[in-house]
């Protein structure tokens, strides 16, 4: 197969201009707050938009197709060509001096992983807070979501692209036209983003801080405008509980909530994924809220002095940093893992959770999971009734068992990447603990790990080798492994 090289150099100049386009955004809200650097973002805006009509231009009169092939180098290499011009803005302003910590950064944040190095977020100007804020917006339903809604203007068909990025085992559509599916999870998203901004002002947030955490909660990334993330705001359980909702939200299936907003609500409610994800973070809330209340009693932070076995703010401790895991938002309200060894353990377990397919969630996903544990249990009924036909059924209907081995083949890579992961960061320094929260947090997009990752530290203790290495997990994470991994392969690279 001869792969058309000029539709993948076009498609990368039409995120340039995309993400130059985002950064005078952000070059816009410098601007209006007069932080210094303005022209610093609006120079790396337009150098690369400038690159982008560059590409652009110079692949005019390409072959408008895009097969399988071409999809998935489109959609990883797109990841990564967005996390390089993403840097510009840290670099030109100095806010993040060196190529290995602002590409760090950038990746964290268009994968929605939120690890930082940063180690004074507050002094950051707020053009550069905003563009912050933003690359996890623009990660989050996926950069190539959005360039499928621009396709039509160029009479390209996306379908391969959406395949490729779309989040979780199935690509739900809700339109026959894959571009109209786009433009209705885009609107939903950004609706979403618009009903939290409000409320969190409301609350008693800045508009700035509102909009940041928006962006932030709705990607389930975690960058936060203060250095100790929601812990800041401890005192203002409203404003703690409205960021619990939209994390809830976005760590489900935005297909569902397109099905809520049309009447469907029976479906759902039926939706087994949906009932599951609910339960498990009611289930583990509880779990973490009794031990707590019983046995932990230590300060939130420093700006809260109440200490964390009360009951209110037991549940509301518990609930916040569940759902901020499961769903790998990783924003923190206290440092879960100075509660107990146990709680420690039990936290670390989350991170391979995941929220739902067809969520901005990372992780494993919940559906993979059930999946996978309804196929161990109906072995017992194989192993007993050795030529009786019993298949795996979801949502009432049969799954396939391509879609069942693709499940169990995706679950055993992310194990082995998880465990090699771990390797690499013990063999570059990382204590076993370090190393095993490091790998689990960037590999499943969640942000806080353990050791000294925890929850009120950073990455930036880790060597250059292991910013790297982190970004490479960050990204396989994001794109379901498959995507990147399939580049890897000889036979990827066969006859084209």
């Amino acid at each position: 197969m001869t792969l058309n090289s000029r539709i993948i150099f076009h498609l990368m100049g039409l995120l340039l201009v995309c993400n130059g386009g985002f950064m005078l955004l952000a070059a816009l809200v410098s601007g209006i707050y007069d932080d210094g650097v303005t022209l610093e973002i609006t120079t790396a805006a337009i150098s690369t938009m400038f690159g982008g009509v560059f590409a652009m231009f110079y692949t005019r009169g390409h072959k408008k197709e895009v097969k399988r092939k071409e999809g998935y180098i489109i959609v990883t290499f797109g990841w990564i060509v967005m996390s390089i011009s993403g840097m510009l803005p840290y670099i030109f302003s100095g806010a993040i001096p060196g190529i290995t910590n602002a590409f760090f950064e950038t990746i964290s944040g268009y994968t929605t992983t939120g690890a930082s190095i940063l180690e004074d977020i507050e002094s950051l100007p707020e053009g550069i807070l905003f563009w912050r804020s933003l690359t996890h917006w623009i990660g989050g339903m996926g950069i190539i979501v959005l360039a499928i809604a621009i396709l039509p203007l160029l009479g390209i068909g996306g379908m391969q692209l959406f395949a490729a990025e779309a989040p979780g085992p199935n690509a739900d559509k809700l339109h026959p036209r894959i571009t109209d599916t786009a433009k209705r999870l885009w609107l939903i998203y950004f609706g979403y983003t618009a009903a939290e901004t409000l409320l969190l002002k409301l609350a008693g947030m800045s508009f700035f801080d509102a909009i940041n955490h928006a962006l932030a909660t709705l990607s389930t990334g975690g960058f936060s405008t203060k250095n100790a993330s929601l812990a800041y705001w401890n005192d203002q359980p409203l404003i703690q509980y409205i960021v619990i909702f939209f994390m809830f939200l976005a760590g489900s299936n935005f297909v569902l909530s397109y099905f809520a907003f049309k009447g469907k609500v029976q479906r759902v409610i039926k939706d087994e994924e949906f009932k599951f994800y609910t339960a498990f973070i009611f289930f583990f809330m509880i779990i973490a809220a009794l031990v707590v209340y019983f046995k932990a009693n230590v300060p939130i932070s420093e700006y809260h002095p109440m200490v964390l076995g009360e009951g209110e703010s037991a549940f509301r401790h518990a609930l916040f940093q569940v759902i901020a895991v499961v769903t790998t938002t990783g924003f923190v309200s206290a440092d879960f893992t100075a509660w107990t060894p146990f709680l420690t353990i039990f936290f670390f377990g989350l991170m391979f959770l995941g929220g739902s397919a067809g969520s901005t969630a990372g992780g494993i996903k919940v559906m993979r999971h059930l999946l996978i544990i309804k196929n161990g249990l109906l072995e017992f009924k194989r192993t007993l009734h050795m030529n009786a036909i019993i298949p795996v059924r979801y949502n009432n209907k049969t799954v396939s068992e391509h879609i069942v081995y693709n499940i169990i083949a995706f679950f055993v890579l992310y194990m082995l990447l998880f465990v090699i992961g771990a390797l690499v960061l013990g063999a570059l320094g990382l204590d076993f603990v370090s190393a095993i929260g490091g790998a689990a947090s960037s590999l499943g997009n969640v942000g806080p790990a353990l050791g000294s990752l925890n929850p009120v530290s950073n990455f930036n203790g880790l060597p250059d080798a292991g910013k790297w290495w982190c970004g490479f997990l960050m990204l396989a994470g994001r794109l379901e492994l498959f995507t990147v991994l399939i580049l890897l392969t000889p036979y990827f690279w066969k006859r084209i």
